[in-house]
């Protein structure tokens, strides 16, 4: 079987760039800076807010997981009302890959990853800038046992500690993009998204679009494609335009391209 999310995530030559563990205590309130990159943090202990965008506040609880695609600044603070500091002056990073903030009453696990700007768009176009997968998610209890792991390996920085937080951080984006296209996570700019990555998750649009990833100089008909998927044309043609936004025939384009 082919699995074309790993087949665009290789074409995309993504890359874990850092992984940071953050502990803050007290009344805080840091601006992070904007980054052409993906970026999850995890909220491994206590609860505090996302201010992104003009959106209002967002509040995260211990188990709470989000994800940002090339995003303005964004916020995190013990109460959105306070005074904003500038997090990349206050944290020292260039020491350490933990920043402490007065305490570790609140402890979450960031991770960004750089990609290779040619095909940067085949992703970045089909994610939402915000997506927060909750601790009540299905998914949930898998990404808190990599995270686990994560923690231990900050924990007890062992030989090959580094590599190993890579390798974590690569296996989280991942079950969140899984999250994402099974629609477990809460977009507040989008209701309801339509995209490749979610209609991969469908058994029978899933067949018909790692048939196009696959072989995308092959002359495909709408009747051919909806043959693989095991649905009349008009049925596969109308279900597709639902799940990925546009027509068979113009995706296809889009993908050689």
């Amino acid at each position: 079987m082919r699995d074309s999310l790993s087949e665009v995530l290789n074409l995309l030559d993504m890359r874990s760039a850092r992984c940071t563990r953050f502990e803050a205590a007290g009344r805080w309130a840091l601006r992070f800076p904007s980054k052409a990159a993906i970026k999850f943090v995890a909220l491994l202990r206590g609860s505090c807010w996302i201010v992104h965008g003009e959106r209002a506040p967002i509040a995260l609880h211990s188990g709470d997981t989000f994800l940002l695609t090339h995003s303005p600044a964004y916020v995190l603070a013990s109460d959105p009302d306070l005074p904003v500091e500038d997090g990349t002056e206050v944290i020292d990073w260039t020491r350490s890959d933990t920043g402490r903030y007065g305490g570790d009453d609140v402890i979450m696990i960031a991770g960004s990853f750089r990609i290779n700007p040619l095909h940067q768009h085949l992703l970045t176009q089909a994610l939402p800038k915000l997506m927060v997968i909750p601790r009540d998610a299905p998914s949930a209890p898998v990404l808190s046992r990599t995270l686990q792991i994560l923690e231990i390996e900050f924990a007890d920085a062992g030989i090959g500690a580094a590599l190993m937080r890579h390798h974590l951080a690569d296996m989280l984006l991942v079950q969140l993009l899984r999250a994402f296209s099974k629609r477990e996570g809460r977009c507040p700019d989008d209701e309801r998204r339509t995209d490749w990555i979610g209609a991969l998750a469908h058994p029978r649009l899933g067949a018909a679009l790692d048939a196009m990833h696959g072989e995308p100089a092959r002359r495909w008909t709408v009747a051919a494609l909806a043959g693989i998927a095991g649905m009349s044309r008009t049925a596969f043609a109308e279900a597709f335009r639902l799940a990925v936004g546009s027509t068979p025939m113009d995706y296809l384009l889009y993908w050689r391209m």
